[in-house]
C-alpha cells in the first residue's frame, strides 16, 4: 500500500492535473498510511519534528529569492548579460553558466528555474540568439550547480542535517565537485549545441526585432543583503546556531524594505513561502518513511557500499542517480540518507552528488525539471524529449564521475 501511494503521489506531482498543487494528494496519502498503521503516529510525528527546521529554512530561502526578484535582481542580470555578450551566443552561454551557477548556489535551484529561466529566454531573443542552449543550461545548472551550499537545494538541506558538517565545511568539501561538474557540463554544451551557438545572433523581423539592450543597473542594496546573508550562514554555523536564522534575517530586511516601498504585501510574502509546497514536502517525507520501514530500506541497504573509498563513493552516487530517476530525487534522498549517514559525511555527500546531478537524465528526476518545462510552455516552446535525454546521457555520467573524483580529493585534502 505504501509503495502504491508513493507512486500515486509522485505521479500527481509530475502531471499536476488542472494545475492542482501536489499537496492535495500527498497529505491524504500520509494520513491514510498513518490510519492503517503503515507508519505509527509517533514515528510520523518524529519525522515531522525532524524535518520542521529544514522546511523552515527552505521557506526563508524561497522568500529571499522572491524578494530579490521584486528588487529587480534577475531583470538586471538579464540586462547585464545582454550587453556583455555583444550579440555573441557563445559568450552569452558563458554568462548564463556563470549567472545560473551563482544564483542556484546562493538562492536555490527554484530561483534559477522559475525566476531566471524566463529572463534568459527573453535575453536570448532580445540579442537574436537561438534560445535553446541557454534555456537548457538553466535546467541543467539548477540541478548540477546546486551542489555547493546547504541552501542551494532542499536535498542539500536534508543532507546537511544528516551529515553532521558545519556550513563552511560542507561548502569547502563540495566546492571542488561543484566546479568540476559545472565545467564538464559547459564543455558538453559547447559541443552538443555547436550548430545553435555557431549560427550567431540574427536580426529578427519587425515586430519581433530585438530591442537595444537597456542600460543595466547594479542592484547594490539587494546584493549587499545577499552577501551579508551568505556571511551570516558561515558565522551562525561557526557559532553553533542554525544558519536558517541568517536566511530569515536576510528575508526580513528585504521584506521590510519592500513593504515600506509598497512593492509587496504580507500576502505576497506568504505566497512566496509556498506553504502548499512545504506541506507537500512534509507529507511526502511521511509517505517515503512508510515505504522505507516496510521493506525498501532492506533492499537499498545492500546497494550502498561501505566506507569512503573512491569505488564506494562512485557506487553510492550511481545508486542515488538511478533512484532519483526512478522515484524522483527528493524521495530518493529521503530513502538513502539514513543508510549513508551511518558511514559518515563522505557517503552522504556522494549521495547528494547522485541525486542532484542524476535528475538531468530524465524529466521526472527532479521537481525543478518539471517546473522548467512549464516555464518553457509559457513561452510556447516544447523541449524535445529525445534531445533532452541525449544531452543527459552525455552530461550525467561524466559530470557524476568528475564530481565524485573532486569529492574524493576534497575528503583527502580537508577531511570529512
Amino acid at each position: 500500500m505504501a509503495v502504491v501511494l508513493l507512486l500515486v503521489v509522485l505521479g500527481f506531482a509530475v502531471t499536476r492535473p488542472r494545475g492542482w498543487p501536489e499537496v492535495v494528494v500527498a497529505v491524504p496519502a500520509a494520513v491514510l498510511l498513518v490510519a492503517i498503521r503503515a507508519i505509527s503516529l509517533p514515528y510520523a510525528e518524529a519525522e515531522l519534528t525532524r524535518l520542521a527546521p529544514v522546511v523552515g529554512f527552505l521557506a526563508a530561502v524561497l522568500v529571499l529569492a522572491q524578494l530579490c526578484d521584486d528588487e529587480g535582481l534577475f531583470r538586471d542580470a538579464g540586462a547585464l548579460m545582454a550587453r556583455a555578450c555583444r550579440g555573441r551566443p557563445r559568450r552569452l552561454l558563458v554568462l548564463v553558466f556563470v549567472t545560473a551557477s551563482a544564483i542556484t548556489a546562493v538562492l536555490s535551484l527554484d530561483a534559477t528555474v522559475v525566476l531566471l529561466t524566463p529572463v534568459v529566454f527573453a535575453t536570448a531573443v532580445q540579442v537574436g540568439a537561438r534560445p535553446k542552449p541557454h534555456a537548457y543550461a538553466c535546467t541543467h545548472l539548477a540541478n548540477t550547480a546546486s551542489l555547493l551550499l546547504p541552501v542551494s537545494n532542499l536535498t542539500n538541506l536534508l543532507a546537511f542535517a544528516a551529515s553532521g558538517l558545519s556550513f563552511t565545511r560542507f561548502a569547502a568539501l563540495m566546492a571542488l565537485p561543484w566546479i568540476a561538474a559545472i565545467a564538464t557540463e559547459y564543455l558538453v554544451f559547447r559541443r552538443f549545441f555547436a550548430t545553435d551557438l555557431g549560427a550567431g545572433a540574427s536580426v529578427l523581423p519587425t515586430p519581433a526585432r530585438p530591442r537595444e539592450p537597456t542600460e543595466p543597473e547594479v542592484p547594490v542594496f539587494v546584493l549587499v543583503v545577499v552577501a551579508c546573508t551568505l556571511a551570516g550562514f558561515g558565522l551562525t554555523s561557526l557559532a553553533g546556531i542554525n544558519p536558517a536564522w541568517a536566511a530569515f534575517a536576510g528575508a526580513l530586511v528585504l521584506a521590510v524594505r519592500a513593504l515600506a516601498q509598497h512593492r509587496t504585501t504580507p500576502t505576497g510574502i506568504l505566497r512566496a513561502a509556498n506553504v502548499p509546497f512545504l506541506a507537500f514536502v512534509l507529507a511526502l517525507a511521511i509517505v517515503v518513511r512508510a515505504v522505507v520501514d516496510n521493506g525498501l530500506a532492506g533492499t537499498v541497504r545492500h546497494l550502498i557500499p561501505a566506507g569512503a573509498t573512491l569505488p564506494a563513493l562512485l557506487g553510492t552516487a550511481a545508486v542515488a542517480a538511478v533512484l532519483a530517476n526512478v522515484i524522483n530525487n527528493l524521495p530518493a534522498v529521503l530513502v538513502l540518507l539514513p543508510l549513508a549517514a551511518v558511514a559518515g559525511p563522505g557517503l552522504v555527500l556522494a549521495t547528494l552528488i547522485g541525486v542532484n546531478i542524476g535528475p538531468n537524465l530524465t524529466y521526472v528526476g527532479s521537481l525543478a525539471t518539471l517546473l522548467w518545462r512549464r516555464v518553457l510552455h509559457e513561452h510556447d516552446t516544447e523541449p524535445d524529449l529525445g534531445e533532452f535525454t541525449r544531452l543527459g546521457l552525455l552530461t550525467v555520467p561524466t559530470a557524476l564521475i568528475v564530481a565524485v573524483l573532486g569529492l574524493w580529493a576534497a575528503l583527502h585534502l580537508i577531511g570529512g
